[in-house]
C-alpha cells in the first residue's frame, strides 16, 4: 500500500524497536487514531452538548496517547520524542487496531465504535494497572478514570440509540455490521502482545475477550439490538493492523495529522 508521505522521509525510531516499546507504541496508537478521528466531530456533533462531549473524549485519548509517546520516547532514544513518534513515523510502523482508524461514518457509527474500544481499554488499564512496569501502571491508573466516563457514556448512548426509534435503531444495527468484524482483533495477540504479557508488563488480551463480551451482550440486550448475522463467531474477522498492514484510511488520517511536520519540519509554535 502506498504511503502519501515521502519513503525517504526519516522517523528517528530504529526500525527493530524492543518488544516494550512496541506494546507501548500500539496502546499509543490506538488513542492517537480514535482520537484524530473522534475530532472530526468537533463543531458537527448532533447537539451543542454531545459535540463537547465527542470533542472531550478525543482530547482525553490524544492525552493518553502523549503520555504513551513520551515513556516509548525515553526507551527508544536515538532523538525520539513524542512529535517524531506521532508525525515521522510511515503507516506501516503504527500499530493501531483496524477498529480505530475507520471512517467516522454517522453518529451511530461513531458511538458503536466507541463502545466497543471503550469496553476493551476499560478491561485492559484495569490489568494494566497490575504492571511490572511502574511508569506504564501510573499511566493505565490515571487513563482509567477517563475511559470510566468513556464508557459510560457510549453505553448510554448505544441504549439510547438502539431502543429509540425505527431510523436510530436500524442505523445503530447496520453500525454493528460496519464495525463488528474489526473487534477480534483487541484480543488476537501479536508477538510483543505475547512477550509484554509474559514478562509482566503487558497484558494477555485473550482474557478479555470474555468479560467483553460479556458487557456487550448486556448493553445490547439492553438497547434491543441483535447480535450480527449468524451469532459472534460467524462474522469474518479482520486483522493485520497491530503488525503495521493497514487499510487505506490510515494513509488519509496521517496525509491530515502529519501534514505540517512533513510540509515544514522541525517547525515549532
Amino acid at each position: 500500500m502506498e504511503n502519501a508521505f515521502n519513503k525517504n522521509a526519516s522517523s528517528k525510531v530504529p526500525p527493530s524497536e524492543g518488544f516494550r516499546e512496541a506494546y507501548i507504541l500500539h496502546l499509543a496508537d490506538n488513542s492517537l487514531i480514535l482520537g484524530q478521528r473522534n475530532a472530526e466531530w468537533c463543531g458537527h456533533g448532533p447537539v451543542l452538548e454531545q459535540d463537547i462531549a465527542i470533542t472531550n473524549i478525543s482530547l482525553d485519548l490524544i492525552g493518553q496517547a502523549r503520555n504513551f509517546y513520551q515513556y516509548a520516547a525515553t526507551l527508544i532514544g536515538n532523538d525520539a520524542t513524542e512529535d517524531s513518534l506521532a508525525y515521522l513515523r510511515k503507516e506501516e510502523e503504527f500499530k493501531n487496531c483496524l477498529l480505530v482508524e475507520q471512517p467516522k461514518g454517522d453518529w451511530a457509527q461513531t458511538i458503536l465504535r466507541q463502545f466497543f474500544f471503550s469496553q476493551y481499554q476499560y478491561l485492559l488499564f484495569q490489568q494494566l494497572q497490575n504492571s511490572k512496569d511502574d511508569q506504564l501502571a501510573a499511566i493505565a491508573e490515571k487513563s482509567l478514570k477517563e475511559v470510566t466516563y468513556h464508557l459510560r457514556w457510549s453505553s448510554e448512548w448505544v441504549i439510547r440509540l438502539g431502543d429509540g426509534t425505527e431510523e436510530s435503531h436500524n442505523r445503530m444495527l447496520k453500525a454493528i455490521d460496519e464495525l463488528w468484524k474489526y473487534t477480534d482483533e483487541f484480543f488476537s495477540a501479536t508477538s510483543y502482545e505475547l512477550r509484554a504479557s509474559s514478562e509482566g508488563f503487558g497484558v494477555d488480551v485473550s482474557k478479555l475477550k470474555e468479560p467483553w463480551q460479556k458487557k456487550v451482550n448486556d448493553i445490547f440486550s439492553e438497547a434491543s439490538l441483535i447480535h450480527p448475522s449468524g451469532g459472534w463467531g460467524a462474522t469474518l474477522m479482520q486483522t493485520g493492523g497491530k503488525e503495521g498492514n493497514h487499510s487505506e484510511h490510515l494513509s488519509n488520517i496521517l496525509t491530515e495529522l502529519q501534514y505540517m511536520q512533513r510540509t515544514y519540519p522541525g517547525c515549532d509554535w
